[in-house]
């Protein structure tokens, strides 16, 4: 009888697992066929724009600068009286996100200063109440994602809060920041006060602040804005499991939601895995799936002074190299306290979008390379009936127009290339295959050779 039980007892369990997986898959779908989406980080911190009583910030994101620089809260809070974005223009900015090519958007609703973009009930520094715009900025955002068919997600720092008493901040050193002759006292404090630099961010308690603001305000950002496609949480300094829980209950509101593994590490893992500023080799991956966020300069936050650019090309070809380990490419966009995009920012979109209109097809709805990476590229794969299309994003093209790609042994039933009409025919070698292409490929960034193979790889 003890067996029969026991053996009931893992059936339902499986089946419960069985079913949890099949939940996680449908709400999943959408984000794995995206493979490309747009972050922002804006807010206050776009005022100073890295710079504090004259000093640039020596590390870290322009929307750091509060912490690193240890700017007392009053004194922070005044930089939202110049906080007037007139030129926002959420239309365009999908738009602009929409023609690069990306499929989603995660904004930074509020970040770790506690600055909320929208209008909230729970606390008064938010753009409605501190700022002379006084219009909520997420509505108009939400509305152009409707309109244009870009799923959006906001990014809520759920511990961290530098501006509303109670929230937690990590400790960082202000020699870090700009130079000041009281750092040595200002780290003391910190030191003693668990981060803290200012007495008015201890009014309040840790627990109050989760009551009072945070779970209040994810259950506005799920209440008021329509499908919320992703809650994307940040920096779990002092988490408890017993806040994230209450966090966590809150996204009953919107069933589809997926989430991050930031809530609270180990025990809230979230639906995927953010790798930040770097692409994971082979050997990182376990099966999870994952999103790697990074900027297209050095920062975050907009700074004036970070021109240090990420070509196109470099952008293009981690947006390959992550499709081919079957991740997703979440690239920031850092507007400026107008509201306005930096111009590079636009070049870059622009020609990102150009090659994505030839070739999103290698992109979107793909999965991981099934074959040895290759040297002159990268590949990425979709299920065609019985057999595989793979595609070959080829960064070095090959002079004698002979790709070879190695471990490649199944039948080729059709070769072309995307956006041209060169001719393409394979022959099958010890080993792998070799690709005969034209003497010159179509495009200097990636240029995609498409198979169609016969049997499922």
């Amino acid at each position: 009888m003890r067996k029969t039980v026991l053996l009931m007892a893992a059936l339902l369990g499986a089946q419960g697992l069985s079913a949890q997986q099949t939940d996680k898959n449908a709400r999943m779908q959408w984000w794995r066929e995206a493979r490309f989406g747009m972050f922002i980080h804006w807010g206050v911190y776009a005022v100073p724009a890295g710079t504090y009583n004259g000093f640039p910030m020596n590390r870290g994101g322009g929307e750091w600068i509060m912490n690193r620089s240890k700017i007392p809260v009053a004194e922070y809070q005044a930089y939202a009286k110049q906080f007037n974005p007139t030129k926002y223009d959420a239309e365009q900015w999908v738009k602009m996100a929409k023609d690069a090519g990306m499929k989603y958007i995660v904004i930074t609703a509020k970040h770790h200063d506690g600055f909320a973009l929208f209008d909230s009930k729970a606390s008064e520094w938010d753009i409605a109440d501190a700022t002379p715009y006084k219009k909520d900025l997420l509505k108009p955002l939400a509305e152009a994602c409707r309109k244009h068919g870009i799923k959006l997600g906001f990014y809520y720092s759920q511990a961290q809060d530098w501006n509303n008493p109670g929230g937690s901040v990590a400790r960082k050193e202000m020699r870090e920041g700009w130079p000041n002759p009281d750092s040595s006292r200002i780290d003391a404090y910190t030191k003693a006060h668990t981060g803290h630099w200012d007495p008015a961010q201890e009014t309040k308690t840790f627990q109050q602040y989760i009551d009072a603001v945070a779970v209040p305000q994810v259950k506005e950002l799920l209440a008021n804005y329509g499908d919320v496609a992703v809650l994307w949480w940040d920096t779990p300094t002092n988490m408890t499991d017993e806040a994230a829980q209450k966090l966590q209950a809150a996204l009953a509101a919107q069933p589809n939601i997926i989430t991050n593994d930031r809530l609270k590490r180990p025990n809230f893992p979230g639906d995927y895995k953010t790798p930040e500023q770097k692409i994971p080799n082979l050997s990182e991956l376990d099966g999870t799936d994952w999103e790697t966020c990074m900027t297209m300069n050095g920062t975050w936050g907009y700074k004036s002074y970070d021109h240090k650019w990420k070509s196109v090309e470099t952008m293009v070809r981690n947006l390959v190299d992550i499709a081919s380990k079957g991740g997703n490419y979440l690239l920031n966009i850092g507007p400026m306290a107008d509201g306005s995009f930096p111009e590079p920012s636009i070049a870059s979109l622009k020609g990102i979008g150009e090659w994505m209109k030839v070739n999103g097809e290698a992109i979107y709805g793909t999965q991981g390379n099934p074959l040895p990476t290759q040297k002159w590229g990268r590949i990425t794969r979709k299920r065609n009936g019985n057999g595989t299309t793979l595609y070959l994003s080829v960064f070095d093209w090959p002079a004698d127009g002979q790709l070879l790609v190695e471990g490649l042994t199944a039948k080729i039933s059709k070769g072309s290339i995307l956006g041209a009409k060169g001719k393409v025919t394979a022959a099958s070698n010890g080993a792998g295959t070799t690709v005969s292409i034209p003497a010159k490929g179509t495009n200097a960034i990636a240029t995609v050779v498409k198979l169609d193979v016969e049997g499922i790889l």
